[in-house]
């Protein structure tokens, strides 16, 4: 199945090498029953980048991401933390 994955700010760097380097998102593939730390892992994030984690606009708490499961057309976001004044 397809959902939409979209990475921001310095986390753009693990978007599989078919995006351009201009991109935060891509469409991708994920078999089904996939959970959204199953994709985290898969394009190697480190868990200290991994920050701010959106389906569909839902945030997600650590423990929320390893038992959601993905649903096709769905979007996944993620940002690292960031700071500023």
């Amino acid at each position: 199945m397809k959902i939409i994955f979209k990475l921001h700010a310095t986390l753009r760097d693990y978007l599989p090498a078919e995006a351009t380097h201009h991109r935060t998102r891509i469409e991708i593939d994920v078999p089904e029953s996939t959970t959204v730390q199953q994709v985290i892992d898969r394009y190697d994030m480190p868990a200290n980048l991994v920050h701010l984690v959106l389906v569909d606009g839902v945030y997600l708490d650590k423990k929320a991401r390893s038992v959601r499961v993905l649903q096709s057309g769905e979007a996944l976001a993620i940002w690292p933390p960031v700071a500023g004044g």
